[in-house]
């Protein structure tokens, strides 16, 4: 008899925790690397089939108005995962962790909330303290000190040294007898030696293939009453594109195609999985692109524009170099169907997720982001934030606000014009059709084109003319926020108490 009435008491203690726990969505995170806002059949593409992200698009809301946080890849993930802009960020420029001791991150914000955290795919934020991690070691600290429970992807992205995996703190079938030397000074990115077993086990063309697998296995070994937050990073389609052989030759625009599609079967996958684990109806799917897509000759011979009709790509301050495809699904509070058209930035991630979740943000957590929920639970009748927010291109910042986007400097504050010479990754300016009124055919700015840029995005999405001489006053405003959201904070906040 007392130990029923103890148990009935246990129970009644316990319940309001369960419901509680039982009550937060868990969190999906899926995040390309180099997808463009052309690429998708749900944002105007036609000769690249999409159905899996299309029926995602269907079942929540797609932002026509999402950015990345940056035009390259890793400011783009340390935004996403703090809440804070890179240049914010307390380190150096080496390939050690980028984030700070302490800090306030969202995988880590909400296993303090008790969620299950894991993190597949690309990392590309860095390992250890010392400039060159000791690969042949212990990668510490890493993924797991930050926040998140479990690790296995690629150190960086995939054409770049070590080519291996790495599990949690270690390389992964790494032997000990064939240790990794990685020189940074050959190359761009640096030559490897060693390491052959641990290469080995990580085949480039299966890469995306082998993290999904890893994700939907854990997605079912969690348990039920247990939130959990899943961010999987792909490398497609990334150069070099190397989609598995069964991808091959199945799209029409060329094995940039054929990356897309296999990335789109990636996603299927992570969605089914989470439909045979009956989460589906209290799981938030977020998917986007760390950048801009970037050209490549083939898929614009087949008609096809990785980013639609926006100016630039990958590495740009234009909008093509951060405007990209933005998808979320929860069917407890998101609307199907649905599109939102104002603006919406990553950097804002980390704090909206954090109010979907009700859990309260900690003093200096996500800084440079805002929370804004009703973008998601009410994307066609909530009205646009008064928000201006800045994003990073390779060579320069850019700031926008409302209708408005500003940039300081003359070019595309990134590798399209007019610096960009032919490279593997992209075309030279006057092979991608490209209207601007400062720019000559070649990409250089005319004599007579002012100093500073300014859109109006509303009018003119793809930006053919710079208005700056007709809006002086938008031009100093824009021109004094530029400077108060660029200039690096000393010291940087969002510390754990």
């Amino acid at each position: 008899m007392k130990s029923t009435l103890r148990a009935a008491v246990l129970a009644l203690f316990l319940a309001p925790l369960l419901a509680t726990a039982d009550s937060k969505p868990n969190v999906v995170i899926l995040y390309a690397d180099d997808l463009g806002y052309g690429d998708l059949g749900c944002y105007g593409a036609t000769v690249i089939k999409t159905p899996m992200i299309d029926a995602l698009a269907a079942q929540g809301v797609r932002f026509t108005d999402g950015h990345s946080a940056a035009a390259v890849c890793n400011p783009s993930r340390y935004a996403l995962l703090t809440g804070t802009h890179l240049w914010n960020a307390r380190r150096k420029d080496d390939y050690s962790l980028y984030f700070h001791e302490g800090q306030m991150t969202l995988p880590l914000l909400l296993k303090n909330s008790g969620y299950r955290t894991a993190a597949f795919g690309k990392w590309h934020n860095g390992f250890g303290r010392r400039p060159e991690p000791d690969w042949n070691g212990e990668l510490k600290p890493g993924p797991l000190e930050i926040g998140f429970d479990t690790y296995f992807g690629t150190p960086r992205s995939h054409n770049e040294p070590p080519f291996v995996f790495v599990e949690n703190h270690r390389v992964f079938g790494l032997d000990p007898a064939d240790p990794i030397i990685v020189d940074r000074s050959v190359g761009v990115h640096g030559a490897v030696k060693g390491g052959k077993a641990a290469e080995a086990a990580r085949p480039d063309d299966q890469i995306d293939l082998m993290v999904t697998d890893r994700a939907v296995k854990w997605i079912e070994e969690q348990k039920p009453n247990k939130p959990f937050f899943l961010y999987l990073a792909f490398t497609a389609p990334h150069v070099p594109l190397d989609p598995a052989q069964p991808y091959r030759g199945k799209s029409r625009a060329g094995v940039y195609g054929d990356f897309v599609q296999q990335l789109d079967d990636c996603v299927g996958k992570i969605l089914a999985a989470l439909d045979q684990a009956g989460v589906s109806a209290n799981t938030l799917v977020v998917l986007s692109s760390d950048n801009g897509g970037v050209f490549h000759r083939q898929a614009l011979e087949a008609g096809h524009r990785a980013n639609g009709p926006l100016l630039g790509q990958k590495t740009d301050t234009w909008e093509g170099g951060h405007r990209v495809p933005f998808i979320a699904r929860w069917p407890e509070r998101i609307p199907a169907g649905t599109v939102r058209r104002e603006l919406f930035s990553q950097i804002d991630l980390m704090a909206t997720i954090a109010r979907m979740a009700e859990i309260p943000l900690p003093a200096g957590a996500s800084p440079d982001g805002e929370a804004d929920l009703l973008a998601f639970t009410e994307p066609n009748t909530a009205p646009a934030r008064e928000r201006t927010t800045a994003f990073l291109g390779v060579k320069g910042k850019a700031v926008r606000s409302g209708k408005w986007l500003f940039l300081p400097y003359q070019g595309s504050g990134g590798m399209t014009a007019p610096e960009q010479k032919p490279k593997p990754w992209g075309l030279p300016f006057a092979a991608l059709g490209i209207v601007n009124s400062d720019t000559d055919a070649a990409g250089n700015p005319k004599p007579d084109a002012p100093k500073v840029q300014l859109y109006n995005l509303k009018e003119d999405l793809g930006q053919t003319k710079n208005v700056a001489p007709a809006h002086a006053d938008v031009v100093e405003t824009l021109g004094a926020e530029f400077q108060r959201l660029t200039t690096p904070r000393r010291p940087p906040p969002a510390v754990v108490p």
